[in-house]
């Protein structure tokens, strides 16, 4: 389970480096977090079960998060 977490962040260092290379650099700094956090987490020799809880938490704070920012911080209409 570690080498997932590894995994994880191999590919939010690549969309980090492509969102830095677009010009988008504040959320290139959120994914370059994102990328040393499951580093950091790769390397704890956690168990398992603590792998998935952890996820599961990411994945509720980055919902919540996400939906947040879209119904209240984006303008309607403001597409191309």
């Amino acid at each position: 389970m570690d080498r997932m977490y590894r995994v994880l962040g191999f590919w939010t260092g690549i969309f980090s480096v492509m969102f830095y290379l677009g010009g988008m650099n504040v959320v290139a700094l959120m994914f370059f977090a994102q990328t040393g956090f499951f580093v950091l987490l790769s390397y704890l020799k956690l168990s398992e079960k603590m792998y998935i809880y952890i996820f599961g938490a990411y994945l509720t704070i980055f919902f919540c998060a996400f939906s947040y920012w879209t119904t209240f911080m984006m303008t309607p209409g403001a597409g191309h």
